[in-house]
C-alpha cells in the first residue's frame, strides 16, 4: 500500500490562475521525500491538499489508502503535520496543548513525549504566547510526532529558525520516525537540510513535477553544461536536445541542465552542436535548483 497518492491534481486560484496542473506523486512506506520549488510553484497548495485542508478541483487523493471525504478523522489520527505558519493558542500552557493532543491520538507514546520535552527543555507551565519562535516550533513537532504517525508532513517547518535550532528540529523529527518506518514529506527552501535528510527529491515548477528522482541518482545522472554561445539560435537548439531540463544564457555563458551524466552530455554537445569545449559537471542540490528554475524561467 502506498502511503500517499496524488493523481492528476489540479487546483486554481479564484482568478483562474492554475497553481497545480496535473500533479502525480506517490510515496512508499519509509520514504523521506524532499519537496522543492520556487515561491508560487505550488508546494504549500500540494501539502494542504494532501492534508485535506484544500480540495483539488480535479484529481484523486489517497492517504494510507483512505480518502479525506469519508475518512478524515482516521487520516488525521495517523498523520503528523508541522508548518511554518502553524499557530498554537497563545493563552494555553505547554502542558495544556500536550494534554489536548494526547487525547486525540490513541497511539500517543508518553515515553517519547517525555524524552522530547526533556530534550527541548520545555516546561509544562510555560505559556505558548511567551515562547520564542524556536520553542513554539518544538512544541509543534512534539505534538506532531509523539503519536508516531505513519506519515509526517513538514511544510517549511524550520523557517525563521537559526541554523542550530533548524538542525536540531530536523534531527529530532527524523531520528524519531525513520527508525520506526514512518514516511516523511518535507518541504523546505534550505537545500542543505533537504540534502542531509531526503533520499528522494521532487521539484515542482509552475504547478508541475519537473524532477522526481532519488537524490543519489540526481548526483550521478544530472549535470550542468556550460557553453560559449556562438549564435542567437543556440539556446533553442540546446533546449531541444534529449534530456535537457532547462537552459539559459547568463553572464555570456549558455548554461543548461541535463538529466544525463556529464560525459554523455559532453559527447552529445560535441556531436550535435559542434561544441567540443563544453564544460560538463555534476550539480549539488542548490545548483540544480537555481539552474533549473532560472533556466525554465520564473
Amino acid at each position: 500500500m502506498k502511503i500517499l497518492e496524488l493523481e492528476n491534481i489540479h487546483r486554481s486560484y479564484d482568478r483562474g490562475e492554475e497553481v497545480l496542473a496535473g500533479v502525480d506523486l506517490a510515496l512508499e512506506p519509509g520514504e523521506v521525500v524532499g519537496l522543492l520549488g520556487a515561491n508560487g510553484a505550488g508546494k504549500t497548495t500540494l501539502v494542504r491538499i494532501a492534508m485535506g485542508l484544500l480540495q483539488p478541483q480535479q484529481g484523486c487523493v489517497r492517504v494510507l489508502g483512505l480518502e479525506h471525504a469519508r475518512d478524515a478523522v482516521e487520516i488525521k489520527r495517523r498523520v503528523g503535520y508541522v508548518s511554518e505558519d502553524q499557530i498554537l493558542p497563545g493563552f494555553l500552557r505547554v502542558g495544556d496543548v500536550v494534554e489536548l493532543f494526547r487525547t486525540l491520538y490513541p497511539t500517543w507514546d508518553a515515553e517519547l513525549e517525555r524524552r522530547l520535552a526533556a530534550r527541548f527543555e520545555l516546561s509544562r507551565r510555560m505559556k505558548i504566547g511567551k515562547l520564542s519562535k524556536g520553542q513554539a516550533r518544538q512544541v509543534a513537532v512534539l505534538c506532531a510526532v509523539a503519536h508516531r504517525p505513519e506519515l509526517l508532513i513538514l511544510d517549511e517547518p524550520a523557517g525563521g529558525l537559526d541554523p542550530a535550532a533548524r538542525r536540531e528540529f530536523l534531527e529530532v523529527a527524523i531520528e524519531t520516525l525513520v527508525d520506526g518506518g514512518s514516511t516523511i514529506l518535507f518541504s523546505s527552501h534550505h537545500m542543505g537540510d533537504v540534502e542531509r535528510i531526503a533520499a528522494r527529491i521532487v521539484l515542482l515548477h509552475r504547478g508541475r513535477v519537473l524532477i522526481d528522482r532519488e537524490l543519489d541518482a540526481l548526483r550521478e545522472e544530472v549535470s550542468l553544461a556550460i557553453v560559449t554561445p556562438r549564435n542567437g539560435t543556440m539556446l533553442e537548439r540546446v533546449r531541444e536536445l534529449d534530456g535537457c531540463l532547462a537552459a539559459r544564457v547568463h553572464a555570456g555563458e549558455l548554461r543548461a541542465v541535463f538529466s544525463r551524466p556529464p560525459d554523455e552530455v559532453r559527447r552529445g554537445l560535441a556531436e550535435e552542436l559542434g561544441a567540443p569545449d563544453a564544460i560538463c559537471t555534476p550539480l549539488d542540490l542548490e545548483e540544480l535548483f537555481v539552474e533549473t528554475v532560472e533556466g525554465q524561467g520564473r
